[in-house]
């Protein structure tokens, strides 16, 4: 009977889906000709019986785009082997994600319930089975929770943030094999979103798997031959190596993914193929993805963009930037290739953010005078750096939400934007810097000069190029700048030492804001924060580190963000949002230039499926994920 059953399905794609996965409208399952040969030998068990009893359901045809067919590899170059975690970043496979509204869906999951904000019950859906055949179950979930994140070898920190509220850990609960439950005593606002992200919480692994490197459940003697052969330190060195689900290094780890890697470490090229227990179906019940294979060809960044131009890529955005727009479209009709313009989703495409917390305190205390900031950024003529640089095609904003956002606000999008030369004077002589020199550089009381270095990470040409235009801006105002770059490591230290007195930056990472999503970007919550290091230490250490804010405004934002973290209701999160993107606009802690730049990205004129137009960002849209690129197939041979 399963013989006849799985030569039906492979032969004519004719399966009856309606007795078992009640798709509404689907009457047929397709299953990829890639695998027929498998599912012929018995190697692997025919579709209806890989995709769980309720798959997603992707209405392509509703999305505005064409249904497609299976087959085909897609070619992608990266500049490193940790590249590889972009194929877990644009597969977007979550437990739930974010939707073409920015709200949260289900997609591991069945569903989900939340309760006072407190309380969350994950359903998964039966028959869900890893990449590998084994079932999804609750005890993946157990497992992580028990033996990993409350390990001390494996998390010696305990649980991640989004599971801790108030230093308060979640009760777990097993209701049934495919149900589980976290409840906190307080509201938790954080947990769907994390699990949502770009680089998402993890909750579950495949425990079948896994548990051969673990102590709790490995013979004592296999496990101590496994660290010798593996050539690590201990088990838990060998459990971490063996157990990465971002960078998916371990080809043997079942994943829930589009794509599984077939490939070791080291390589200059990965293979990924289709996820044979993949979850979702298209409206003609084909299983998705359509394209069977991926590969990544590593090899030096700085050659991506001759590469893309070469025809070597199917798919390429990353490494590729505005300045070589015109390169590649000038060989895109000889290579077949098309290279649209996606726009970039950060608040700000480049942002000078002064530092707060600079040592020098003159310039310290200048930097926290905001009318020095404003004065700064009344100076920026922003509509000659968007036309010379960006061709007229960015956005003169601040650095704050873009329009696409639910949050957007063009009164903040526009404050202290316009150039306005005599109220920039007329700030800075107020402070009291009226006095200048032979060239007009306005003085500090103490004799010294307005005249200071901007540092940058060098990350391109367009950094150089804007602040060569601000410097002239500047002049004006009679203040000297010197842009500088320097490297990366080098470039975070020295502003976290504060001798840094400026530095050149982009903005909000993510500006596709919703009430939903945490606001830790606009207060001071980490080192990372380049116009206010030492409170984000402050923060992030638990005030063991780094300093206490001592700017009213700043303390308002940290109040805003712990309000938030203990928030239970939409509308509530929504007016600290507004609130804090409010003091954010009229504080300038970080001066915004320009936003929605465009973002090359390069398709194959014969993968389909690929919008014309998109919003190109890490967060919340996993660069592609959103688009989900399950859904891109090729036409033609």
């Amino acid at each position: 009977m399963r013989i006849a059953r799985r030569s039906f399905l492979l032969g004519t794609g004719a399966a009856l889906l309606a007795p078992r996965f009640g798709l509404a409208g689907v009457e047929t399952l397709i299953d990829s000709p890639a695998l027929a040969d498998q599912v012929a030998a018995g190697k692997l068990p025919a579709l209806a019986e890989r995709l769980p009893t309720s798959p997603r359901l992707i209405e392509v045809a509703a999305m505005g785009r064409a249904p497609g067919r299976h087959g085909g590899t897609m070619r992608m170059l990266m500049g490193d082997q940790r590249d590889i975690r972009m194929m877990t970043i644009y597969g977007y496979t979550r437990l739930v994600v974010y939707d073409d509204k920015l709200e949260l869906a289900p997609d591991v999951l069945e569903s989900y319930e939340a309760e006072q904000g407190r309380i969350f019950t994950l359903r998964l859906r039966p028959g869900h089975r890893w990449s590998d055949g084994h079932p999804l179950t609750a005890e993946d979930f157990r497992y992580w929770w028990e033996d990993v994140a409350n390990n001390k070898r494996l998390s010696p920190g305990g649980p991640p943030q989004a599971m801790v509220i108030s230093g308060e850990k979640p009760s777990f609960e097993i209701l049934d094999p495919q149900t589980i439950r976290y409840s906190w005593s307080q509201p938790n606002p954080v947990f769907l979103p994390a699990l949502a992200g770009a680089q998402p919480l993890y909750i579950a692994m495949p425990a079948h798997y896994l548990k051969q490197f673990h102590q709790r459940y490995a013979g004592k003697e296999e496990l101590k031959q496994k660290v010798k052969t593996t050539r690590v330190k201990d088990w838990g060195s060998l459990h971490e190596r063996f157990s990465r689900q971002y960078r998916p290094e371990n080809p043997d780890l079942p994943t829930l993914d589009p794509w599984r890697n077939t490939t070791s470490i080291p390589a200059e090229r990965f293979t990924f193929v289709r996820n044979p227990y993949f979850h979702r179906v298209d409206e003609n019940g084909r299983q998705l993805p359509y394209v069977d294979e991926v590969t990544l060809t590593i090899g030096s960044s700085s050659l991506i963009p001759a590469k893309t131009a070469a025809g070597d890529t199917d798919l390429q955005a990353r490494y590729l930037r505005f300045e070589d727009y015109t390169f590649l479209k000038s060989a895109a009709k000889r290579m077949n290739f098309e290279v649209k313009l996606w726009k970039r989703a950060e608040g700000a495409s480049f942002a000078l953010m002064p530092n707060l917390n600079a040592i020098d305190p003159v310039w310290r205390d200048l930097n926290r005078d905001l009318r020095y900031r404003r004065a700064l950024s009344l100076a920026i003529n922003r509509r000659d750096i968007n036309r010379v640089i960006f061709f007229g095609l960015a956005k003169e904003s601040g650095n704050t939400a873009l329009p696409e956002s639910p949050l957007y606000d063009e009164t903040l999008a526009k404050l202290n934007m316009t150039p306005d030369l005599a109220e920039a004077n007329r700030l800075l002589d107020e402070i009291g810097l009226s006095k200048r020199d032979g060239e007009k550089i306005r003085l500090f009381p103490d004799g010294r000069r307005l005249e200071f270095t901007i540092e940058t990470a060098g990350a391109s040409t367009e950094e150089t190029d804007i602040l060569d235009l601000i410097k002239q801006d500047f002049i004006a105002i009679g203040i000297k700048i010197h842009p500088r770059s320097s490297q990366l490591d080098v470039f975070r230290r020295r502003i976290l030492a504060g001798q840094t007195i400026m530095s050149g930056w982009t903005g909000m990472d993510n500006a596709l804001v919703a009430a939903e999503m945490e606001p830790d970007a606009l207060a001071p919550t980490s080192p990372s924060q380049f116009n206010w290091p030492r409170w984000g230490q402050y923060f992030e250490s638990g005030g063991r580190e780094g300093e206490a804010p001592d700017i009213a405004e700043a303390k308002e934002l940290v109040a805003l963000y712990r309000a938030w973290r203990h928030s239970t209701t939409h509308q509530e999160r929504r007016e600290i949002w507004q609130r804090m993107l409010k003091i954010n606009a009229e504080q300038l802690f970080t001066i915004g230039v320009v936003n929605a730049t465009l973002q090359p990205v390069v398709v194959s004129t014969r993968l389909k499926n690929v919008p014309d137009k998109g919003l190109y960002s890490f967060e919340p849209g996993a660069f592609f994920g959103r688009y989900m690129p399950d859904t891109f197939w090729f036409e033609g041979k």
